[in-house]
């Protein structure tokens, strides 16, 4: 069994989006009053503030705020737990040597969602629309049916807009076998390249945007700060930048389960993201390109289908030869293709590729994508 999550844009009236945004706003100074208690009890006594103790005085909370008492409890109770998720990840971070991150407090803009954890207490489905405690039924636009049991409720805010996103306990679904192998090797002139001698070209589409965004950006710095109208520019700005994520994020899903479906085993060269990205001259085209994004996705839709995906070390994979082994010493960036003495030419994506698949045939093949590729999982979105 797989937990899947599906997400269907709601459609309020004004006094339940009303409503929904005082939720949010409880939540948030919850959030803040739970930071502060752990914070100050570490700081003065050096004492440890666990989930469970916060827990404890939900109800004290309840009584003594009057907008948190409108609400169910099990809201408040999701919001010390992503806090909790918050300081795990923290802890994470600083014992492998990371940037830790200490969790921060939480601005007017920088929380948007609340969840409930137990469907058919504190929300169902009632016909067409979603029953919400305290806030009533709520028109849903239903783009595809759910599969599986339902189990919990995120309701988020994105660009002025409402969305639900049930968690669904799903079994998975095995694909037939292929009996087929593939490498791939990610780029910035070429968003993929398989050792099947394909190219996918990179759509680039937050710099296809740049000049939108520019010109939303500036209407931004010409409108007066907590006035209405910059409300509304700064609400066109998050739906823009709405619009190249949701693009991007299409393009990535089609793509993975292009190559689930189609391969039985798929090998990709495993970069450091988070150190690539400080080269100031490459960082917005490498996260424009989504790398992350498209890891991730191949390594759950694998889980799912009982197929194998395996992380390679991608060094030197692009300068040397892939059918005699001889090293490229002055291969640059800016040489897109390669010749070899051997008589080998061709793309140096494409023939970074045919290096990956075989360093994946050497000694990875058959290892647990479910345990060794996972990535580590942090705090739930706010």
């Amino acid at each position: 069994m797989i937990l899947k999550t599906y997400k269907f844009r709601l459609y309020p009236s004004g006094a339940q989006a009303q409503q929904l945004a005082e939720t949010v706003e409880a939540c948030r100074r919850w959030y803040n009053i739970c930071l502060e208690e752990r914070q100050q009890a570490w700081d003065q006594e050096k004492r440890k503030v666990g989930k469970y103790e916060q827990l404890a005085k939900v109800k004290d909370h309840r009584r003594a705020d009057p907008y948190a008492s409108k609400l169910h409890s099990h809201i408040l109770q999701v919001v010390v737990q992503d806090l909790d998720k918050s300081f795990q990840a923290f802890f994470r971070r600083a014992k492998a040597g990371e940037t830790p991150g200490y969790p921060r407090f939480k601005g007017r803009n920088r929380f948007d969602s609340f969840g409930l954890k137990e469907y058919g207490n504190g929300f169902k489905l009632d016909g067409r629309r979603l029953r919400i405690t305290g806030i009533g039924r709520v028109r849903v636009r239903w783009h595809r049916k759910m599969e599986g049991e339902i189990k919990t409720l995120r309701i988020r805010r994105q660009a002025g807009q409402w969305y639900a996103c049930f968690a669904c306990e799903v079994e998975g679904q095995l694909l037939p076998s292929t009996g087929k192998e593939i490498g791939v090797d990610v780029g910035i002139h070429h968003l993929l390249a398989t050792s099947d001698d394909e190219i996918v070209e990179n759509p680039h589409w937050y710099r296809e945007e740049e000049s939108k965004l520019r010109v939303l950006q500036r209407r931004i710095s010409r409108r007066k700060k907590g006035g209405t109208n910059r409300q509304k520019a700064v609400k066109a700005l998050q739906g823009q930048h709405e619009q190249i994520a949701n693009r991007r994020k299409d393009y990535l899903d089609k793509l993975a389960n292009y190559l689930i479906t189609n391969y039985d085993r798929i090998a990709l060269e495993d970069l450091h993201i988070e150190g690539m990205v400080r080269n100031q001259h490459l960082s917005k085209s490498i996260l424009d390109a989504g790398w992350g994004y498209l890891k991730q996705r191949l390594v759950d839709k694998a889980v799912e289908a009982g197929r194998q995906v395996v992380l390679v070390d991608p060094s030197y994979t692009s300068r040397t030869c892939c059918s005699c082994g001889e090293t490229f010493a002055e291969l640059s960036l800016a040489d897109r293709w390669v010749a070899c003495s051997c008589g080998l030419s061709m793309d140096r994506d494409v023939n970074a590729a045919h290096n990956i698949l075989k360093r994946a045939g050497h000694a990875l093949w058959g290892e647990s994508t479910a345990n060794r590729l996972r990535l580590p999982q942090e705090a739930l979105p706010l």
